[in-house]
């Protein structure tokens, strides 16, 4: 098959990968955005390359007419989780979807590959909007943790180096760092709530400070520069301290603070036309 014939083919599911990872990536920031936890923790995609998909025809004896309907991950969007207990949830996030249509969904959580491979697949129809008009592609979305995605990994770079055929002594370390990894997984759900709880106060932090500079930026358009400077130190002090009360309590005073400028300009304003 010539190149350009190639290129033709595999360009919508390039379009398809950065439309479902923009999307995912959007879920994430709306998340965050709120003060939510996110199941979401990292969103990647990727187009096989040819060279995989000839061996995937030749393993699986595919003719060029059969392929996008007979291989479901040409287009695959892999989603990360810290936690197995977030995985159901992004499950059910895609199956409240409107925009892709789930053709079949494949748990490797559950019931584990003999390998040793862990994931949660799931087969969709996605549309896609070519030069040529709309067109409706395959995609797979795999759903994983941390650990189960660093073995995947590895063991996908060993099954390249042995051509699928790796020595039993290696397959039976792989198996061995499967079984380490759920045990990974079941000890980070078992302090699940101290990280979570770890990582909003994180994140509830950060947006506290950047709402308090905002206001000390905006301040500077309406408040003489000495009292700013003055507020701007008393910020630094408190956040010297390490005080998530402390520093609440300032956000909400200098809001009051804010408020009152914003107030005075509003009457100046309103004087002027007047």
């Amino acid at each position: 098959m010539e190149i350009h014939i190639w290129r033709d083919l595999l360009d919508p599911y390039d379009l398809a990968v950065q439309e479902l990872t923009a999307k995912f990536e959007h879920l994430r920031y709306e998340y965050k955005s709120r003060g939510l936890y996110c199941p979401i923790e990292q969103v990647t995609g990727r187009v096989k390359t040819i060279s995989s998909i000839l061996d995937k025809m030749q393993k699986k004896q595919l003719d060029i007419t059969d392929l996008e309907e007979r291989m479901e991950d040409i287009a695959g969007v892999r989603i990360i989780c810290q936690f197995v207990e977030d995985i159901p949830k992004v499950v059910h996030m895609i199956r409240e979807r409107r925009d892709m249509e789930i053709v079949l969904e494949k748990d490797y959580i559950e019931h584990m590959k003999e390998s040793g491979y862990r994931s949660y697949h799931i087969i969709i129809r996605y549309e896609v909007q070519t030069m040529n008009g709309p067109k409706s592609i395959q995609a797979e979305i795999q759903i994983r943790t941390m650990g189960m995605n660093l073995w995947s990994t590895i063991e996908h770079s060993l099954q390249y180096k042995y051509k699928h055929n790796i020595p039993d002594h290696i397959r039976e370390k792989l198996l061995k760092s499967a079984d380490a990894i759920v045990l990974l997984d079941r000890e980070m759900s078992a302090v699940r709530d101290e990280i979570m709880d770890a990582q909003n106060s994180m994140q509830h932090q950060a947006n506290l400070i950047s709402e308090i500079l905002n206001n000390i930026q905006n301040l500077y358009r309406l408040a003489n520069q000495r009292e700013i400077s003055k507020i701007q130190e008393e910020f630094y002090e408190v956040y010297r301290e390490n005080d998530l009360e402390k520093l609440e309590r300032f956000h909400r005073q200098l809001d009051i603070i804010a408020e009152g400028y914003r107030a005075q300009g509003i009457e100046f304003n309103s004087g002027e036309v007047t």
